[in-house]
């Protein structure tokens, strides 16, 4: 079949709208979907600076949703007409995966950073038959149709927006699992988030939801307006003495911390502002040393990072969808649509922070 795809030939160059072939149908444990919309995720645009570790040509996008219309095998557990939002893909058979934590699977990053899964990986191809790089993060769904693996692919109410539901399958799913999975807040606790960009307002809202006090840190004023509006005490990044304002805005320091920006200084902050066995989780990849200054882990504080929000997300997407039902995890104020062939412009606002969160409608 044909259908338009933005592909990125190289490192340097903007996306080309083209029309992209893929040949055959779906196999055992894999479905067919047409997008509806997909997310625009910093780590798509990482894919600049990967320093040739991500194959190109390729069809990058992976916080895709929309509709099976194929699905392979006897039983993939899904069937024609699913509404489904993708998320990243699994082995299923590591000691991770079978831990429910797929998100540190063994396979993580040869099947979703590196070029996805060896199997059929030729059918993918552009108009003049040249090979493109196979199913980022198990889906590739810049495009108007992806072949995903059953295994990533979440069912989900045919009521909800579908178009706008796509970045639960991982900015959104990152930010709000760090603070319910990863640190299990609840009432009375307390939640400093450092950078209010799609993940951390998605922290945000996901500890207002569970009861806690959050306090927002961030460098932009209409950032902060936002986090303020969903229930977040604002704190700017210039302001001198983080660490002591949040140990007072929170009596006597954060029980947790999530930082997504990768600043070292702000993530030593971070856990100067944690009181005794506080936790500071890292979502941002860091690409140098991180130096710590003395001290900042003292009294039991502690450092991890955590990837994909620590979880699974067949269990972790229902759960946000209902909070959006809910009215307690309002999603979609973040997102502004753009059409696919308008990707450029997307990216542009992205990295320009004019934007939270673009999806691109194909």
């Amino acid at each position: 079949m044909k259908f338009d795809a933005a592909v990125l030939r190289s490192y340097e160059d903007p996306f080309a709208v083209e029309e992209v072939i893929l040949n055959g149908g779906p196999d055992d444990g894999e479905v067919l979907v047409r997008i509806a919309g997909c997310g625009l995720c910093r780590t798509d645009l990482a894919v600049r600076r990967s320093a040739g570790r991500s194959p190109l040509p390729a069809v990058l996008g992976h916080e895709g949703a929309g509709v099976v219309v194929e699905a392979g095998g006897p039983d993939p557990g899904l069937s024609h007409g699913d509404h489904v939002v993708l998320s990243f893909d699994s082995c299923g058979h590591c000691r991770s995966c079978l831990g429910a934590a797929p998100a540190y699977c063994d396979d993580f990053a040869a099947l979703n950073l590196f070029g996805g899964r060896a199997e059929n990986a030729a059918r993918f191809t552009d108009a003049a038959g040249g090979a493109l790089a196979p199913r980022w993060f198990g889906q590739s769904s810049f495009a108007a149709y992806a072949m995903v693996p059953a295994r990533n692919a979440v069912r989900v109410d045919p009521a909800l927006p579908l178009e706008l539901l796509g970045p639960l399958g991982c900015g959104f799913l990152t930010g709000a699992g760090a603070v319910l999975n990863s640190f299990g807040a609840g009432p009375g606790d307390t939640v400093a988030v450092f950078g209010a960009g799609a993940v951390g307002l998605a922290a945000v809202m996901a500890a207002t939801a569970a009861g806690a006090v959050v306090v927002a840190v961030d460098r932009h004023p209409e950032r902060l307006a936002l986090a303020e509006k969903f229930g977040a005490i604002p704190l700017p990044a210039a302001s001198g003495g983080l660490p002591g304002r949040i140990r007072r805005l929170t009596d006597g320091g954060a029980r947790f911390a999530l930082d997504t920006t990768g600043s070292a200084p702000l993530i030593n902050d971070a856990l100067r502002s944690l009181r005794p066995r506080g936790h500071l989780g890292l979502v941002a990849r860091l690409h140098t040393e991180l130096p710590l200054d003395t001290g900042t882990l003292d009294r039991g504080r502690r450092l991890s990072h955590i990837c994909e929000g620590d979880a699974v997300p067949a269990l972790m997407i229902p759960r946000l969808t209902g909070l959006w039902q809910a009215g307690r995890f309002p999603f979609d104020q973040l997102i502004r649509t753009y059409p696919l062939a308008h990707i450029n412009e997307a990216e542009s606002d992205c990295e320009a922070g004019r934007v939270v969160k673009p999806v691109l409608i194909p």
